[in-house]
């Protein structure tokens, strides 16, 4: 099944509730950056995680990216999302491998790290750009969205981000969700979801289980309580090109341009996001330079 994200309601609308199940959307980034297994489950709860704040905070043409700058050997995390549920990220440092931790569970906080940023730039169509930063207090990344979201967008929240590893790196199972309460919910239905959240298995089990999104969410909620409101293809998708690259070459220098083509004679550009490789000629580099110059 293809990936998709399901937007609900709980409790008559004291609860807004996403979950999503993205396993081929990570599946897809393992693929492209080679990630090894530490750096696959930071790199793939990142990307649950923007899906989740994307599609829930952001509409039309919004875009926002999610940076992840921890002292971990993954290095920094970056990740671009938007309101029709694609995402496209990258780290750093991708052949990252660490030892289980004390639950036997992949070291994601080792990974990340537990010192640095967490912040998140909305491109909502406006002159600037708004960006909220907070510092990162965990590392396992579920529980810096929900921290951002309290701090930055005073948004209550609960995040649960979950990425299963196989011993050959490929993904197993990989999902999320994300529950924020809203004014007016009673102190009952938080108390109620604060004990049903201790005691719910992480969402790549419940997946591997063969539960969907919202078989999650009624295994959360109960399904009397449950408002399906939306389901919404996600996936991972980069919008690089040529002529894209072509447009950043433009703004360098000539002397710049013209090194490349004396010494190298050409230029190869590499997409951060998906490792897409294209090539310039001298010829292509000239007639660019000539281009930028008119």
């Amino acid at each position: 099944m293809s990936d998709y994200l399901v937007k609900s309601l709980a409790f008559g609308g004291q609860l807004r509730a996403y979950a999503v199940e993205a396993t081929e959307t990570v599946t897809q980034a393992q693929k492209d950056h080679d990630t090894w297994s530490a750096a696959s489950a930071a790199l793939g709860r990142s990307l649950v995680g923007t899906l989740l704040l994307a599609t829930a905070s952001l509409s039309g043409d919004e875009k926002m990216t999610v940076k992840i700058q921890g002292d971990g050997p993954v290095g920094a995390i970056v990740v671009d999302g938007n309101a029709q549920g694609t995402v496209k990220g990258y780290l750093q440092n991708p052949h990252v491998h660490l030892p289980l931790n004390a639950k036997h569970k992949i070291d994601v906080r080792g990974a990340v790290g537990t010192q640095g940023t967490f912040s998140v730039t909305k491109d909502l169509g406006l002159k600037e750009p708004f960006t909220g930063q907070v510092p990162l207090v965990s590392g396992e990344l579920g529980d810096d969205f929900t921290y951002y979201l309290a701090k930055s967008e005073q948004i209550p929240s609960a995040v649960g981000l979950s990425v299963f590893v196989e011993n050959d790196n490929s993904i197993g199972s990989a999902g999320g969700f994300m529950i924020q309460v809203m004014p007016g919910a009673t102190d009952e239905v938080i108390d109620q979801l604060e004990q049903k959240l201790k005691e719910l298995p992480l969402v790549s089990s419940m997946m591997q289980e063969g539960l969907h999104p919202e078989e999650i969410l009624a295994k959360i909620f109960g399904k009397e309580n449950l408002q399906i409101l939306d389901k919404m293809p996600v996936g991972f998708e980069c919008d690089c090109s040529k002529e894209r690259f072509a447009e950043a070459l433009a703004s360098l220098s000539s002397a710049d341009i013209e090194q490349m083509i004396t010494e190298d004679h050409g230029a190869e550009a590499i997409c951060h996001f998906c490792g897409k490789k294209y090539q310039f000629s001298a010829e292509e580099l000239r007639q660019i330079e000539i281009n930028a110059r008119a």
